[in-house]
């Protein structure tokens, strides 16, 4: 293995059998050092000349190795064995005597950054939106106008424009002069990266202390604790500005020393008209927009702009990445057009119409499905399920079931809304109807049977029967209640009454366990039995009054016969009807007749 290794690389066989007996033969590397080592080399008969540059510094083993890597030297020196070097150009200036045209196809050629990165606003007038943080009168607006910036965190959702306001408040004409931007990623950066960059600004304000450091870190919410411990010290003592960029809840995610020592700001997602400016802005931009992504004019019509517009969820890197997968479809038609544009370009000549226009097909076939932001584990999820359960309760099936349909678009598990609503089916249901728990239950195993897409019929069904339902919280109300009293040890939480132990032994029964207990089968109009500790036993003295009154409504519940909403009743019967008149915004009607 090892000779083949060396012959491979070029080395006579004789020269390579005597290096590896002189090094014991089991490796390959210790023989071509000792090659490269000694003094006695036999002649190389391969000619090398034509291979690689001759240089009378290296043995004829070298060469080899030097061939067999296809090396070349990365210095370009003048030979004065090589005259003919003193000829050649050096590499810069080769590119430089390149032809214009051809030096412009080969930066064109090069890998660029997405559309939505240079479309970023460079100036704080340029950003579109969040009008709530940039007004004239704003904290924003006041601390640029001032040049005093505050440490601030970003919080809003994706592509809402919060790491592009953070470099356009520093790009600011007012305050460019006076700090200095850094940027870093929580994904990529460490504590090591922080400190750098917290020692470097120290240095910075000692040499002058006119200029400060903003230190951006995005995705913020991905440092632990300690992790974030480390800007405490110096957002305290004014070493560095803190700008931070979250996706999640700042409650949550930061630690409390760190929200205390910044303003949180809050960004909302974008309106359907601040997207459609955004992708106005990147087709007329011949500099950085659609023109350079694919070396073409290319408009857009504003049947497109409002779909992409209306279906991003507010996220304008979602819309501009479409616009520019539709645009680099459609420039793939265009063939030798393209080309010529690019020579326009060359000779300065940047106007003219386009030469094609991305329509609403283009569109929809970049962007697949419409955009939805909804995170499992996040604060979409937690907004979202609070709507299903406050639309339930509110006995609203439309709003019930349309906030279904967007945790289940999203991704959610569907045994996770199952499980809320056998709660939803105690909590605010309770009594008034028993029957809601039985669904709720038979809900879950029907979503455990089959799974989605299939359950998300059974799990609508119980969403709609739920909000229908008529809607009693004492059940509710009582377990608090009463778990408030054991909480606060009202009635010393004392042991159970005698009379309600169980006695199975001989030495219980001497100890009076269950002694004057009555049997109620037998006993059925007795009432003169106790079950509540003896402190609590008095229901007007020492019970909680709110407790008391709370079991009370309770055992007055009786089952319902009817099916109520509100103060009107209706036979059972009649709920397919009721509960059709209600889904009037679905414009499901003809389902449940033809079911019918």
């Amino acid at each position: 293995m090892e000779m083949q290794q060396l012959l491979s690389m070029g080395f006579p066989k004789d020269l390579a059998s005597q290096a590896l007996a002189a090094t014991g033969g089991k490796s390959s590397v210790k023989a071509t050092e000792w090659i490269l080592n000694h003094k006695t080399l036999p002649p190389d008969p391969t000619p090398t000349q034509n291979l690689v540059p001759h240089n009378p510094s290296l043995t004829p083993s070298q060469s080899k190795i030097n061939r067999f890597f296809h090396f070349q030297s990365p210095k370009k020196q003048e030979n004065p064995y090589h005259p003919e070097k003193q000829h050649q150009q050096p590499e810069d200036a080769q590119s430089q005597a390149l032809p214009n045209k051809r030096r412009k196809k080969e930066e064109q050629q090069t890998p660029h950054e997405p559309l939505s990165e240079r479309m970023r606003p460079r100036t704080i007038d340029e950003v579109v939106g969040q009008d709530h943080l940039l007004a004239k009168k704003s904290l924003l607006r006041s601390a640029i106008d001032s040049s005093r910036l505050p440490s601030v965190i970003f919080w809003g959702p994706p592509g809402t424009g919060k790491t592009s306001i953070a470099r356009a408040i520093v790009n600011s004409s007012s305050i460019s002069s006076t700090y200095r931007f850094v940027s870093l990623s929580a994904v990529i950066s460490g504590v090591k990266d922080v400190r750098d960059a917290v020692e470097e600004a120290k240095k910075l304000k000692l040499k002058n202390r006119k200029i400060r450091t903003v230190l951006f870190v995005d995705e913020v919410h991905r440092f632990n604790k300690s992790q974030q411990d480390s800007f405490l010290p110096v957002i305290e003592d004014g070493s560095v500005v803190f700008m931070g960029a979250t996706t999640e809840n700042p409650s949550f995610h930061l630690i409390t020393p760190l929200l205390s020592r910044c303003r949180v700001l809050t960004l909302n997602p974008l309106e359907p008209d601040h997207i459609a400016t955004l992708l106005r802005r990147a087709a007329a931009d011949v500099d950085k927009g659609l023109a350079r992504s694919v070396a073409a004019r290319i408009g857009i019509n504003e049947e497109a702009v409002q779909f992409l517009s209306e279906n991003c969820d507010g996220d304008a890197r979602v819309a501009l990445n479409a616009l520019e997968i539709s645009a680099t479809t459609v420039a793939a038609r265009l063939g030798n057009h393209v080309e010529q544009f690019a020579d326009e370009i060359e000779e300065g000549n940047e106007g003219g119409c386009a030469l094609a226009v991305v329509t609403l097909d283009e569109v929809k076939e970049a962007l697949q499905c419409k955009h939805l932001a909804y995170d499992r584990a996040g604060e979409q999820h937690y907004n979202l399920i609070s709507a299903l359960h406050k639309s339930m309760r509110g006995s609203d099936a439309d709003a019930s079931i349309y906030w279904l349909a967007r945790m289940l678009e999203g991704g959610e598990n569907p045994l996770y809304v199952a499980r809320r609503l056998i709660r939803f089916a105690s909590e605010d249901v309770g009594l008034a109807d028993p029957l809601a728990m039985a669904q709720a239950v038979a809900c879950y195993q029907a979503c455990h049977f089959i799974g989605m897409p299939e359950c998300n019929v059974n799990l609508a069904q119980c969403v709609a029967y739920l909000a229908l339902a008529p809607k009693s919280v004492s059940v509710y109300r009582a377990i608090e209640a009463a778990q408030k009293v054991v909480r606060e040890s009202a009635g010393q939480n004392e042991g159970v009454p005698l009379h309600l132990r169980n006695a199975p032994t001989k030495l219980m029964k001497e100890l009076e366990y269950g002694k004057g207990y009555i049997y109620p089968p037998d006993n059925p109009c007795s009432s003169s039995q106790t079950y509540l500790p003896q402190s609590l036993g008095d229901m007007n003295g020492g019970m909680n009054e709110e407790l008391r009154l709370i079991l009370q409504e309770s055992r007055n519940i009786e089952k319902p016969r009817l099916v109520r909403k509100g103060p009107n009743e209706m036979p059972l019967d009649q709920l397919e009807e009721m509960f059709l008149d209600q889904m009037f915004f679905f414009g499901e009607e003809h389902v449940f007749h033809e079911l019918a």
